[in-house]
This record gives C-alpha cells, structure tokens and sequence, in this order.
C-alpha cells in the first residue's frame, strides 16, 4: 500500500508541477474563446448604431440591452438619458469587445480577467433584476439555471486571474522580452 501510495504523489505532484502550471491557464483561456468569445462579439455587434460612427453612438437597443429600466423610465428615448447611462452603455459595449480579444491573446490577462468577471456579474444583474430573468439556484439538481451557467463562466475567468494566461500568450512574450539582464550581461554592454 506503502508503494501505491508513493506513486501516486510522485505522479501527481510531478504532473501538478510541471504540466498543471502551463496546462490550467492555457486550457481555460481556450475554454473561454471557444463557448464565449463569439456569444459577447455577437451581444457586442447588436449594440452598435450604423457605420464607422456606431461605435460612438450606439443602437437604442443598447440601452435597452443594457439599462431596460431606466429606458423604460424615458419612454424609450435613451437621448432622455444623463451621461452616466451613456458612459455606462458605451463603455459596456465596448468591453464586449475589447475584454474577449485581451483574453483570446493572453494580453494583460489578469486584468481583462477581473474586467470579465465584473462584467459577469453586472450582466448577471441585469438580466435578473432588469429583463426579469429567474437566477435559479445552486445545488438544486437542475444545471441549467442562470447562476449555473454563470458560475461556470466565471470559473476560467477566476484561473486567469489567479494564474495569468500561460505559455502561449502575448504576456508571456512580454514577460521574456522585459525580462532584466543578468548581471554580467548588463556589465559587457556598459560603455567603457
């Protein structure tokens, strides 16, 4: 028994420290671009207005996307509406954008991370508090309530934030490319 148990931390801990510190973020960042990236690309394109410009001035969908209530509360005229709310529409649309392709490169990833989690959890609110959406409940042998799926969306997020994104990842390059000079290196480029 003496021997299994051996073997079993001598393959597990070599697995857990030589592939699981490559493995776990790179395969989270793939579990994100593959079930969520295009599900925010496509929320992301409903928002815009009409050409180059509806980047700036978005669809009244957006608002009502984003802040059905308060839309509501105008008769749905989102000119009605204070700058906050349009700072708040914007700024949301464009993090649709902009978190999924940071993540998809593995660039500032842990940040884009933190955003994506707190964006979660505002589209969370929304979508209950707002459109009305029943949250459900965890441990209540149905999978497919909203606190379900968003808890599971959130799980890649919290490794990629705890982890950062892994070998394969434009941070990794910038890590080796900022990377300090050893010493002697940084002593034969001196001028003399």
């Amino acid at each position: 028994m003496h021997a299994l148990v051996t073997l079993h931390a001598r393959l597990f801990g070599a697995l857990e420290t030589h592939l699981a510190p490559a493995l776990l973020p790179s395969l989270a960042r793939l579990l994100f671009v593959g079930a969520l990236f295009m599900y925010y690309w496509n929320a992301g394109l409903t928002k815009l207005g009409d050409g180059v410009g509806g980047l700036f001035h978005l669809s009244a969908g957006a608002y009502v996307q984003i802040l059905p209530r308060a839309v509501e509360a105008v008769g749905y005229d989102p000119s009605a509406l204070g700058g906050l709310a349009r700072a708040t529409v914007l700024f949301g649309t464009w993090a649709e954008f902009v978190l999924p392709i940071l993540l998809a490169l593995g660039l500032f990833t842990r940040i884009a991370a933190l955003g994506m989690i707190g964006f979660v959890i505002a589209q969370t609110w929304v979508d209950v508090m707002g459109h009305g959406a029943a949250l459900g409940a965890l441990f209540d042998r149905h999978a497919d309530g909203l606190i379900d799926t968003r808890a599971l969306w959130l799980f890649p997020l919290v490794v990629l934030a705890l982890r950062g994104a892994g070998p394969i990842a434009l941070d990794a390059a910038l890590a080796r490319w900022y990377q300090p000079k050893s010493a002697a290196f940084v002593a034969l480029s001196q001028p003399r």
